[in-house]
Parts: structure tokens; C-alpha cells; sequence
């Protein structure tokens, strides 16, 4: 198994795109979460490494777009049309479970921070 490890966050103008990268093994489901100052960590999007099923947060739906390069062993959150309220840390996660419960995922990448300004 390999420890999550995330990249591709920063600056970003509203309305802006940005494109993050997370290289992992070792389970079979991949999630996207975030966690702005004072909230609680929140499901973004799933993949499973196994076909090609995917799954997102209605806050996202529409805007972002989750996939994989099984080859790599790495999985992309593309972000188009990024809103203030998208600023977060964003983590990606590990898990052999099907679920958006950030408890049932298990290994955690370091979280790389994405800003969204006015």
C-alpha cells in the first residue's frame, strides 16, 4: 500500500480551474474530501480503481470531474468554475469500502490547500 499523496492546489481566481493529482495503492476506492476553517471534513467525489464508477457531492456536481490513470496509480479532481466557498484543504483518501464516510477511509494523503479569491 502507498500513502496518498496529493498536489496541484493554490490560488485561484473565481471562475477559475484548477487540477489536482493524488498517486496511491493499495485499495480499491479513491476519494476527494475538503475541510474549510471551522467545518467538518466533506465528501467531494469518489472512483473506483475497478471500472470506471464515480460519484459527487452535489456542491461539485456539474463543476467537477474526477478520474484515474490506472497506469500511474494516480486519480485527478479537476475543478472548473471554482466558487469562494470551494476554499478548503483538500485530502485525498484511501478505502475498500464504497462510501463517502470519511471515517471508513483509511489512509489520508497530507492535503494540499486550494483558495479561491474575490
Amino acid at each position: 500500500q502507498v500513502q496518498p499523496v496529493e498536489s496541484g492546489g493554490g490560488l485561484v481566481q473565481v471562475g477559475g480551474s484548477l487540477r489536482l493529482s493524488c498517486t496511491a495503492s493499495g485499495r480499491t476506492f479513491m476519494g476527494w474530501f475538503r475541510q474549510a476553517p471551522g467545518k467538518e471534513r466533506e465528501f467531494v467525489a469518489r472512483i473506483t480503481w475497478i471500472g470506471s464508477s464515480t460519484y459527487y457531492a452535489d456542491a461539485v456536481k456539474g463543476r467537477f470531474t474526477i478520474s484515474k490513470d490506472n497506469a500511474r496509480n494516480t486519480v485527478y479532481l479537476q475543478m472548473n468554475s471554482l466558487k469562494p466557498e470551494d476554499t478548503a484543504v483538500y485530502y485525498c483518501a484511501s478505502s475498500y469500502y464504497i462510501t463517502d464516510d470519511p471515517r471508513r477511509y483509511d489512509l489520508w494523503g497530507q492535503g494540499t490547500q486550494v483558495t479561491v479569491s474575490s
